[in-house]
């Protein structure tokens, strides 16, 4: 037992040894010199910086703020709706619970995970792109741009839960001659129902932040505003819509919680009345955001049905897989070996956005953890405790509610285009992420050892190195691995504007209808994902 639990700390030293000569790696990739800010970006940054403690509260920005958080929210709640029915019927099948021989449960298993591999590793702003290159500018290309990745990565957490399903109580339904539907009914679903909530609960979060950044494609949303609002440098109203969208994730945080609570209430049969609130206010929201999109937004779905409209996207498609073209991309080998270089750049700009992150999570996670604050874990109590932990915790917040591309957006006026400012958008989202959960991971560690420690007469710095560091390091390991993944797919959303990648090159090929250069870049998107996706889940069961 010793010699095993030996060989994981060797194996966990050496992978963060290797993780941090990585990160080293990705910094020669920048040239560290002056020539990376603009002329005047300095000055920029002051008046970003002025804009956030004096944003514009007009009237007229609260209403245009108000009308614009209800289109966010509008088309996140439309698009999610269709992800959940897209996950739970692809999801059923991808997990194989309705199939009856080895054979068939294999094939299900490798065709469905693949469907579902295929529309999460697309980024939703790619989606979009695509959709108002077939079928024109209409609030279903972001509708639809945000159920096909978000179904996706739903229907493979929903297969995952189905697999994971206890087999004793699946065992006796069809010992008493239940069929695979009623097996389904009765006995899979009732164990997981909470779980897939749940989970859906916390994707919505995420779908809210995704929804704002489809303005980069014309539709509106506080996105829109943000855009305008840069394009015109007005960064006090840029930060008062930045404000109403990190309200609307707050919102949405604490509805979640509501229903999550509910079903911790249900689990536990204590009732049923917040748990009905809570489906009744979802159908309800569900039901105003169609009809918003349907008669507000004039949005019609057989429209997209046109004969105009399906004669486009023959043509768009067509062009993607390069019928008609002499010379498609991607069956060129130059065009090959500077995708291929733009893909190395993007696996650096992933790499420096991850490891910017963890730096800056891992200074500031000791004082967001409640159980440092109030003196359970450290043994001491401090009334600054409870100022850092506000301060900290409200920093995460502001962090993880801001999208990676308006980050981008504004930190594109200070430096030069390039692969610096794409890293620091992406660490400045991810890092409000990572430091939530490795708070949430210190929070629920026991607190004995520690405490021995402290009394045995340990330092702050030596009970978080001896202690804490050493317990929490695989989550630490797992969390980090896990949003490099998130990270890797981010990276061509940042090179959008200006932050270089396979961003910038896909913008470009679009903005001059160099169709098969897209799916050249697209492939080396894809590949990037799978070989993120194989080398995290290898370095993941290293860790454990």
């Amino acid at each position: 037992m010793k010699l095993t639990r030996l060989f994981r700390l060797h194996n966990r030293f050496l992978l963060s040894l290797l993780l941090a000569a990585i990160f080293v790696w990705s910094l020669f990739s920048i040239r560290w010199n002056a020539d990376l800010f603009h002329s005047g970006g300095i000055p920029t940054l002051v008046q970003i910086f002025e804009g956030l403690f004096h944003p514009d509260l007009s009237p007229e920005v609260l209403v245009l703020g108000l009308e614009s958080a209800w289109i966010t929210l509008a088309y996140a709640v439309a698009g999610v709706s269709l992800a959940i029915l897209y996950a739970f019927v692809v999801g059923i099948l991808a997990s194989g619970v309705l199939t009856s021989t080895k054979t068939s449960k294999w094939v299900s298993k490798v065709f469905f995970r693949g469907i579902l591999g295929f529309t999460r590793s697309i980024h939703e702003l790619i989606w979009a792109w695509l959709f108002v290159a077939a079928v024109g500018l209409s609030p279903y290309a972001a509708i639809f741009a945000l159920a096909i990745p978000y179904g996706g990565i739903l229907g493979r957490i929903f297969a995952d839960m189905l697999n994971d399903v206890s087999e004793e109580p699946i065992k006796a339904l069809k010992t008493s001659g239940a069929s695979k539907l009623q097996t389904l009914i009765y006995g899979y679903l009732p164990l997981i129902w909470a779980d897939m909530i749940s989970y859906t609960m916390y994707r919505f979060e995420c779908a809210i932040r995704s929804s704002a950044i489809m303005s980069f494609i014309g539709l509106g949303g506080l996105g829109y505003q943000i855009q305008l609002s840069l394009q015109d440098l007005r960064y006090d109203r840029v930060w008062a819509f930045v404000f109403f969208l990190i309200g609307l994730v707050i919102l949405v945080d604490l509805w979640s919680n509501f229903v999550r609570r509910a079903l911790i209430e249900r689990k536990k049969q204590r009732g049923f009345s917040s748990g009905w609130r809570s489906v009744c206010f979802t159908l309800l929201l569900i039901i105003g955001s169609w009809v918003f999109i349907n008669i507000s937004e004039n949005a019609q779905f057989f429209e997209l049905l046109s004969d105009k409209n399906i004669e486009a996207a023959k043509r768009f498609f067509g062009g993607l897989m390069g019928i008609g073209v002499e010379h498609p991309a991607f069956l060129d080998g130059e065009s090959w070996s500077a995708a291929l270089k733009l893909t190395i750049e993007t696996l650096e700009m992933s790499i420096m956005a991850i490891g910017f992150a963890t730096i800056a999570a891992l200074l500031t996670v000791v004082p967001a953890a409640r159980n440092i604050a109030n003196g359970k874990l450290s043994g001491s109590k401090k009334w600054y405790n409870w100022l850092l932990y506000g301060v900290v915790r409200l920093a995460y917040i502001f962090s993880r509610a801001v999208p990676e591309l308006v980050w981008a957006m504004m930190i594109i006026f200070i430096f030069k285009p390039g692969l610096l400012p794409g890293a620091i958008a992406l660490a400045l989202h991810n890092f409000g992420i990572l430091g939530k959960l490795w708070a949430e991971v210190i929070e629920d560690m026991d607190s004995r050892p520690i405490r021995n420690l402290a009394a045995a007469g340990a330092s702050k710095t030596e009970s978080f190195f001896y202690g804490i560091l050493p317990i929490v390091m695989p989550r630490f390991l797992t969390y980090i691995l896990y949003r490099w993944e998130v990270i890797m797919r981010t990276t061509i959303v940042v090179g959008f504007v200006g932050a270089g990648g396979l961003g910038m090159d896909f913008k470009l090929a679009m903005s001059f209808f160099n169709y098969t250069q897209i799916t050249l870049l697209l492939l080396c998107y894809m590949i990037l994902v799978i070989i993120a996706d194989f080398a995290s889940e290898s370095t993941r069961k290293a860790v454990k």
